[in-house]
């Protein structure tokens, strides 16, 4: 009976998928992406649980500070050239050399100079503490090598993101064993940083090889100031945009930091990091629609919005499938997990959950935006979300602490996703189908 069934399905799948090369394409890239992020999210989850016992809330609290620290001036380093630059190979691949290379430069420039305003602003905020600041200036190197995303780049514009999933993965499988050896061997909180940085270049030398193993050539890149202008001037308002965006991400655990302590923020982002280990679902779905949404685009707007609602919907639906049972069971998976010195995290993770809904349908929104070429409506947004967040902090965390900081990351992501579309008159239309997304996430 069951050899029936899964006949059955085999064949329901094949002839949905007969000659359908395109949906084939990126039914393959995005399991890729997948697997690339369901082994982050296993391994990772069972490292870093690791890592949290061991240091312990006020160790493990300024490790994450430290994280959150750098964030907040990193978004400088990606410049909003990703979905940019992706369209641009789509549209016109004869670019790639030039695209690529400017686009390499731009972020290299980027990189260095969201290294030195990190150490700048860790040095004033927290003057004497002389362990957090080397902490900062060790992950903050790791935005330099940021200007390899842009092979990364080139791959998804081929949607051929498996490539980048072996060189990435195989430099976090490296360094979480590295991790684990820390560990054993009882390493002082600052060798944490050490491997976290040596990851990022482990995976950027990985990227360099497949894209050589392809038959491409970092030697044939070149920058071009008129295409430099040309990327900038579609890609400010992201820039901004991802300013903005780790604001509201990130604001939360330096607020918590500066106002309550770092043992607050070590069980805020225990919370955190069970809630967003689900956010690895759209950025490997997303990135692999987003060409032929483009493509959608130049065929007729009936077929653009129609491959839309169903993104948004599948978004929606996903996000549902993950929160409603994480929400009965947040109390004793952070117990188990954690322990009984992170218990309060539980009741912040059942708050948590649900900004993944937000944040599920805010990055596929991002492709309709990108591919009308409406960056600066997504600059107004995240702009937003992150008043909203920052306002609600500073109200809500003397009282309640990482309780509060829950509740305002929930209210602002909404605020950034869905709620400013009803700001906007161009975006009713996307509020609306946001809204029907989320009420009746019909997929098929």
């Amino acid at each position: 009976m069951n050899q029936t069934w899964w006949s059955f399905l085999r064949g329901l799948v094949r002839r949905r998928l007969e000659g359908r090369h395109d949906l084939q394409k990126i039914i393959g890239n995005t399991a890729f992406l997948f697997a690339d992020q369901i082994v982050r999210m296993g391994v990772g989850l069972v490292v870093g649980v690791w890592v949290a016992r061991y240091l312990g809330p006020a160790r493990y609290g300024q490790l994450n500070y430290s994280v959150a620290f750098v964030a907040l001036f990193s978004a400088v380093a990606p410049l909003g050239l990703n979905d940019i630059v992706v369209r641009n190979i789509v549209r016109d691949p004869a670019s790639k050399e030039k695209v690529l290379g400017t686009a390499f430069v731009l972020k290299l420039m980027g990189g260095m100079a969201a290294v030195g305003l990190t150490l700048i602003g860790a040095i004033i905020v927290r003057p004497s503490d002389r362990l957090t600041q080397w902490l900062v200036g060790i992950i903050a190197v790791g935005t330099i090598f940021q200007a390899f995303d842009a092979i990364d780049y080139w791959f998804q514009s081929q949607v051929q993101s498996k490539y980048t999933v072996y060189a990435r993965n195989s430099a976090f499988l490296l360094l979480s064993i590295v991790k684990i050896f820390l560990i054993i061997v009882k390493a002082p909180l600052i060798a944490f940083a050490w491997a976290g940085l040596a990851e990022i270049a482990v995976g950027s030398l990985g990227l360099i090889v497949v894209y050589e193993a392809n038959g491409n050539s970092l030697t044939s890149w070149r920058a071009s100031l008129r295409s430099a202008k040309a990327l900038l001037r579609d890609s400010w308002p992201l820039i901004f945009s991802g300013i903005v965006i780790m604001i509201y991400l990130r604001i939360d655990q330096v607020m918590l930091g500066q106002m309550v302590g770092d043992g607050e923020v070590g069980i805020y982002s225990a919370a955190v990091r069970l809630s967003e280990v689900w956010y690895f679902i759209p950025m490997a779905v997303v990135p692999s629609f987003f060409p032929s949404i483009v493509e959608a685009k130049d065929v007729s707007d009936e077929l653009f919005y129609q491959r839309l609602q169903k993104l948004y919907n599948m978004m929606a639906l996903v996000a549902y499938l993950v929160a409603v049972p994480v929400t009965f069971l947040s109390g004793w998976v952070v117990d188990i997990l954690f322990g009984p010195a992170y218990r309060k995290a539980g009741s912040m993770l059942a708050v948590l959950i649900w900004a993944g809904l937000f944040v599920n349908l805010g990055v596929a929104r991002s492709s309709f935006l990108t591919t009308m070429n409406w960056t600066r409506i997504h600059l107004m947004s995240v702009f937003l979300g992150s008043l909203i967040n920052v306002a609600l902090n500073f109200l809500l965390i003397p009282y309640y602490g990482g309780m509060g900081a829950a509740i305002a990351s929930c209210v602002a992501y909404w605020a950034a996703a869905h709620g400013a579309c009803f700001v906007y008159k161009p975006m009713y239309k996307t509020g609306w189908m946001l809204t029907k997304a989320m009420i009746y996430p019909k997929v098929w």
